[in-house]
């Protein structure tokens, strides 16, 4: 008898970034992040469990995802068909970690319509095999993301830093494109990582940024929180466009976003910027200033959405 089991997970964004794998098959990372889960954005994931064949079904049609069924195989190798129904509610493929959220969301349905009690961690590192960032969205608030030591990729998983009611902050998602980019992340990453110049010094500071984040959060310290996050992220860029050829995901809109937030701080309201692979920027700011800084960013932006923390991924039927 087939049983079903649905999820919802949100996305994650990464304040000290994720770029780079020391292992592609495993997607295991090159150097540590850290992230907050976003309570806005969410995928729901629904997986039947017993049925004839696989099917996936992506946004009301029917897709090939052989990540999708490598995520399953290693569930359960002696699986039986799997029907996997998903949908966004936000742009896929754009720079706002949709994969993360999709992965999360399928691990925790897969697991419960298999009749599997597994751990958070376990969750996580499956989660992981089928995106990196999505082992930070099985975790509410703030999460860091453990590079780990093992060769199988088993200490390797979100570890949760601070709920998502540590903190009165939120996160400005200020859409700049909505279309998929051109060069998906684990290429974009193997480029950067094959041919820009500035790949060591990117390694070299990822345990520093995660390290000094991590405590700026648990001191509800904003400013130094934006500060690395700002660092991590040009850094990361950093890379990308001095790759061979270039990596450029930002878009006209995107330089416009930036110069916008650098002017808000300049008027001594406190938001800090941070991308992505994708032209999106998002700012984070303090509740209060979420109103001021949004109506700052519309100008140049297709739209603007304000989100808090978020809980991690669960079960909801």
């Amino acid at each position: 008898m087939p049983v079903t089991a649905t999820a919802l997970a949100h996305p994650n964004i990464a304040l000290v970034k994720y770029w780079g794998k020391r292992d592609v098959a495993l997607n295991l990372p090159a150097v540590p992040s850290l992230s907050l889960t976003l309570d806005g954005y969410r995928t729901r994931t629904e997986v039947t469990w017993g049925v004839e064949q696989d099917e996936v079904v992506f946004g009301g049609q029917p897709v090939v995802d052989r990540k999708i069924a490598r995520v399953l195989d290693l569930l359960d190798p002696d699986r039986p068909g799997v029907r996997v129904v998903t949908d966004n509610d936000f742009p896929t493929g754009a720079g706002l970690a949709s994969s993360a959220s999709g992965f999360a969301a399928l691990v925790v349905a897969a697991a419960a319509a298999s009749g599997r009690d597994l751990s958070l961690e376990a969750l996580s590192v499956l989660a992981r095999r089928g995106s990196g960032s999505a082992c930070r969205s099985l975790y509410g608030g703030f999460v860091a993301w453990r590079m780990g030591e093992r060769a199988d990729g088993t200490d390797s998983h979100g570890v949760p830093v601070a709920d998502e009611g540590h903190w009165d902050v939120r996160m400005v998602v200020a859409l700049a494109s909505e279309a998929r980019k051109a060069v998906g992340s684990t290429e974009g990453m193997a480029r950067s990582r094959d041919t820009s110049p500035l790949w060591p010094s990117w390694l070299a500071g990822g345990e520093r940024d995660v390290a000094e984040a991590r405590q700026a959060v648990l001191d509800r310290d904003l400013e130094r929180l934006g500060t690395v996050m700002e660092r991590s992220t040009f850094a990361m860029h950093g890379t990308m466009t001095s790759a061979t050829p270039p990596l450029l995901y930002w878009q006209p809109a995107s330089v416009a976003l930036l110069h916008e937030v650098f002017a808000l701080r300049a008027r001594g309201i406190g938001a800090w910027a941070t991308m992505d692979a994708g032209p999106q920027v998002k700012v984070l700011c303090l509740r209060a200033d979420a109103d001021a800084v949004a109506e700052a960013l519309a100008p140049h932006a297709l739209r603007v959405v304000v989100h808090g923390p978020g809980p991690g991924a669960r079960l909801v039927t």
